[in-house]
């Protein structure tokens, strides 16, 4: 496994971020999306009730491969995706909150449906304007268009405004899924590597960084 992806700011690797490509640890600020252990799959765009849209993340099933990453990230500084319901990142400094803007399906007993998801900030260094620690950013619906095949892609939009107030210096996304993190820093003007198990994933987002995604209002 190598280079998938190489342009003057963004290099993407296809491969294990544990083992066969470490080259994400020589950067900056982490921000990242890992699995981390609820075996999320997603049920939209089903063709006639068939098949799903969108494979389950590969390691979902515990939160070991988010683990394992930051521990060899050491505490430098990170965004890191996750939720409530399952154990914060040991060091863990605050919690920002993604409001999505609409409520998925959770516990259809409850006359509640969840709207949010927690972002962890470990590290120091952060910077920028201060303001709230909830992030509005609407999510794109399963029936829209711009939405890339994948279980959980996360706003262009929403990730600029993570890594505007990041430390300076190059990002890294061990997890890199449909790119979203990797369009967001190039869109900023900051380098940034990315690893990705999926092949699937992987060239989506190959694709969406050569044809230059930049959907900011909704999710990538």
């Amino acid at each position: 496994m190598s280079i998938y992806y190489q342009d003057d700011a963004v290099t993407l690797y296809l491969g294990d971020c544990l083992t066969e490509h470490r080259e994400w640890l020589e950067a900056d600020v982490l921000v990242t999306d890992p699995p981390y252990g609820i075996a999320y799959e997603s049920n939209f765009n089903r063709i006639k009730g068939s098949q799903k849209v969108g494979r389950p993340i590969v390691g979902d099933k515990t939160p070991v491969a988010r683990s394992l990453a930051l521990s060899a990230w050491g505490q430098r500084p990170a965004l890191v995706f996750g939720r409530w319901d399952i154990p914060r990142p040991a060091g863990t400094r605050a919690r920002l909150i993604w409001d999505r803007k609409y409520h998925g399906m959770g516990d259809l007993t409850f006359p509640w449906g969840p709207s949010e998801e927690e972002i962890y900030v470990l590290g120091s260094g952060f910077r920028g304007k201060r303001g709230p620690n909830i992030i509005s950013s609407h999510a794109l619906m399963s029936g829209d268009k711009n939405r890339p095949d994948h279980p959980t892609p996360k706003p262009i939009g929403l990730m600029q405004s993570l890594i505007e107030k990041c430390p300076a210096g190059s990002i890294a996304d061990p997890f890199a899924g449909s790119g979203s993190t990797l369009i967001a820093a190039k869109a900023l003007g900051r380098k940034s590597i990315g690893v990705e198990l999926d092949e699937r994933y992987c060239e989506i987002a190959a694709k969406r960084l050569a044809q230059g995604a930049l959907d900011l209002g909704g999710a990538t």
